[in-house]
């Protein structure tokens, strides 16, 4: 209930303030596990990646986050869960895997960190390593304009990118990195459509 509510909220905030447009099909179907791989450049990335899809989506966000009053609280109902980024994170591991596995979309975005120029970072491996974990489709999103206050904000969902071996306990390094760099590919392309 609260999730719907401030969605609401927050697409009208959008639409009225940022002249938010979507482009692409937000309308994920129900009940299968997905991941949701975005470019990151503001805060405002998360509120606009998750109005832009259909379902509830539960962001992975770095573990200070949640030590802010207030915010902590907000972020933690609205479904997102910490992960500590200094290494492997086995606790916000298992809980992706166990969203993944209920059906759910994870939000990730795989540079880590938002980029301060606006391109796009090497992505860290975790995003790959839980779809092929889950065997689960990756679904690239772009977003753009989202810095600042009163610029145009516009979303380009992509076409989800199927894990070709899924369910995997060994997953070799290579297939990781190919992986990620093909959504990061991915990403780059439907940046360039929003960005002309």
């Amino acid at each position: 209930m609260f999730y719907r509510f401030a969605k609401f909220v927050c697409r009208a905030a959008l639409l009225l303030l940022r002249r938010w447009k979507v482009f692409g099909n937000g309308q994920l179907p129900p009940g299968q596990g997905m991941i949701v791989v975005a470019n990151h450049v503001s805060y405002w990335d998360p509120i606009v990646v998750g109005c832009a899809l259909n379902r509830r989506i539960y962001f992975m966000a770095k573990a200070e986050l949640f030590d802010i009053p207030v915010l902590g609280t907000l972020i933690a109902k609205l479904g997102a869960f910490p992960v500590q980024r200094d290494g492997a994170d086995r606790s916000s591991i298992r809980r992706a895997l166990e969203l993944l596995d209920a059906g759910k979309v994870v939000g990730i975005f795989p540079e880590g960190t938002r980029s301060k120029t606006g391109e796009l970072l090497n992505p860290h491996m975790g995003a790959a390593m839980l779809a092929i974990k889950g065997g689960v489709p990756l679904l690239p999103v772009a977003v753009s304009g989202t810095r600042g206050f009163w610029g145009k904000v516009r979303v380009n969902i992509g076409q989800p990118i199927n894990t070709s071996a899924s369910n995997r306990r060994k997953v070799s390094r290579t297939e990781l990195v190919d992986l990620s760099q093909d959504v990061m590919v991915e990403i780059k392309r439907l940046l360039a459509v929003i960005e002309k």
